[in-house]
């Protein structure tokens, strides 16, 4: 399958996939930037719960709005969960307008996104991310990764036979970088570089057992394969 088709998530899927699993936000009003680290929630239509901060600023700060509700930006770093080179894969901005919602929370409404990643900028409406759905692995993502990672020698080292011979050359290391239903992202570790690149599962996974399953059928058509001798085998 040729890079132009291989079925990959769209921009508001990832967006809303990096909701679904990030643990920690900033948060920034005219008056304040506070980083908020377990203290949201995300609901169907892609509004963020956020649980009032102890120190109670944004309230205040709330309090005093004209209009009762603020401006905000609402930031997520997206982080790999293997030590790779430059591990953030995605950056995710969202502009909207945060209210009180009770005494001890608040709600931001967002208005769009933009998310960042190496292939640049791509800026997310309202109504793409309401009606995106966050991919079904990504609750699962970072511990699927780790193991994947620790079983390097046996999984990821030989799923890079996968891989076209001209992106093997001068590779030193081969990681798992991302997984979603869609398929499996490698990166190749070059000396001053890198290069990711998605092998796609035969059909979509909607549950971490299917994505194990079809991460077995890619290892056993790699291993079927001669091994190249460009291959690294180790991290």
């Amino acid at each position: 399958m040729s890079a132009a088709t291989c079925p990959e998530p769209t921009p508001a899927e990832r967006a809303r996939s990096v909701l679904s699993a990030a643990g920690s936000l900033t948060l920034t009003t005219q008056g304040h930037r506070v980083e908020l680290i377990g203290l949201h929630t995300v609901d169907a239509a892609a509004r963020l719960l956020l649980h009032n901060p102890p120190d109670g600023h944004l309230a205040a700060e709330l309090a005093v709005a004209p209009h009762g509700d603020l401006a905000a930006l609402v930031e997520f770093t997206d982080i790999a969960p293997v030590a790779v080179r430059e591990r953030v894969r995605a950056r995710l901005a969202l502009g909207g307008r945060l209210t009180a919602l009770g005494p001890k929370a608040l709600v931001f409404n967002p208005a769009r996104a933009v998310l960042t990643d190496d292939e640049g900028s791509a800026v997310v409406g309202l109504d793409e991310l309401t009606l995106a759905a966050p991919d079904p692995l990504a609750p699962h993502e970072a511990e699927m990764l780790a193991r994947l990672d620790a079983a390097h020698a046996h999984t990821v080292a030989p799923l890079a036979r996968l891989l076209p011979a001209r992106q093997q050359l001068r590779a030193t290391a081969v990681r798992p970088l991302r997984l979603d239903r869609h398929g499996l992202v490698l990166r190749l570790e070059r000396p001053g570089s890198h290069q990711d690149t998605r092998l796609p599962f035969a059909a979509p996974a909607t549950h971490p057992g299917e994505a194990v399953r079809q991460i077995h059928a890619l290892l056993a058509e790699a291993t079927a394969r001669p091994r190249s001798r460009r291959l690294p085998t180790g991290s």
